[in-house]
């Protein structure tokens, strides 16, 4: 399949870095608003570089669209994609509002094309093996869970351009814990409810840098979300841990890539075995396994089902952290439903 990327900031490399390793894709194009960057990008990877992204979805050649920029314009341009008749890979999240959301799932159904949202790191070993665990019963009843997002952000880095705003960024929770948040909601389940507070403690920024949270799951689960960007001096961790009636896992690393503890009942003598053996190396916070999310995608499309992590699917984790939100402004519990969705 030819794929096309819009938006050519850091995320970029990896996208294309994966389209160029996989058989059956090629990146046959890119677009940026700066057209020296957008030049670099495709004299590298031997693509067509264009500064108006309505002009390049009128090639008839180009049958996915990576969207990578900034989250505020995720909707707009998913929406014009879809309407050109382009199957549409957007980075997480899906869109900052749910009514957002929702017009981009609504069209993206219309117009017949596969909507996939990028959570590679559901796409992990680690995170693999413990979805098995869990879908397997091996853990029993799930009794409790934890993300925990403890990261350093300087000044500088909100500094340019759109982070840190409420219209492009969204705050800690999405732009920073969205695929931890995406991971619990991932492996417990449904969301009954949620108490949180959040706020601004250390930058100059519109939107929250520190969030502590406290959900309840419809099946009874409880779990803890803590996540920032103010853990001095740099990254310290990034994980998610399950806990059940007869099993403990937790999953850390750079970008959910590596398990910290495995203590399952009829797996405790071989913890050790199983850690080496899930032991991953992630070159950076964003992970390593683009290389799945867009493998899993294309054979999507070409069985004529949804992505794993559709439209519908990554709805799922922004309408907890808009929940997060709204409890904190409230300061009271929020109720959570779960709309049916095409």
């Amino acid at each position: 399949m030819n794929f096309a990327i819009i938006g050519c900031g850091h995320i970029t490399l990896r996208h294309a870095e994966a389209l160029q390793s996989l058989p059956n894709t090629t990146l046959v194009a890119l677009c940026d608003t700066e057209e020296e960057r957008v030049n670099q990008y495709a004299e590298s990877y031997n693509a067509q570089a264009y500064t108006d992204y309505h002009l390049m979805l009128e090639r008839p050649d180009i049958d996915v669209v990576t969207v990578c920029v900034p989250s505020g314009l995720h909707t707009q341009i998913g929406i014009d994609v879809a309407k050109a008749g382009k199957h549409v890979l957007v980075e997480k999240p899906i869109a900052l509002t749910l009514a957002d959301a929702d017009e981009l799932i609504c069209v993206c159904h219309e117009e017949k094309v596969n909507l996939a949202v990028v959570l590679q790191n559901r796409f992990n070993p680690p995170m693999v093996a413990l979805r098995n665990a869990l879908d397997e019963q091996r853990l029993g009843r799930i009794l409790l869970g934890n993300a925990t997002v403890r990261w350093y952000r300087p000044q500088s880095y909100y500094d340019v351009g759109w982070r840190g705003t409420w219209a492009m960024d969204g705050g800690i929770l999405l732009n920073q814990a969205i695929h931890h948040i995406d991971a619990l909601a991932w492996l417990i389940g449904d969301v009954h409810s949620v108490f949180a507070y959040m706020d601004t403690l250390a930058h100059n920024i519109e939107v929250p840098d520190v969030c502590v949270a406290t959900v309840r799951f419809k099946n009874g689960a409880v779990a803890t979300i803590e996540a920032s960007t103010l853990t001095y001096p740099h990254n310290l961790e990034g994980s998610v841990a399950i806990f059940g009636e007869k099993g403990s896992i937790k999953v850390g690393g750079t970008a959910l890539n590596q398990t910290e503890f495995w203590k399952v009942a009829g797996d405790l003598e071989r913890e050790n075995e199983i850690l080496i053996q899930e032991h991953e190396s992630a070159p950076t916070s964003r992970g390593y396994s683009h290389q799945q999310q867009i493998a899993e995608m294309v054979c999507a499309i070409e069985e004529g089902r949804p992505a794993s992590t559709s439209g519908a699917e990554a709805r799922k984790s922004l309408e907890l952290v808009l929940a997060i939100h709204e409890s904190t402004n409230l300061g009271r519990e929020v109720l959570i439903d779960h709309p049916e969705l095409p």
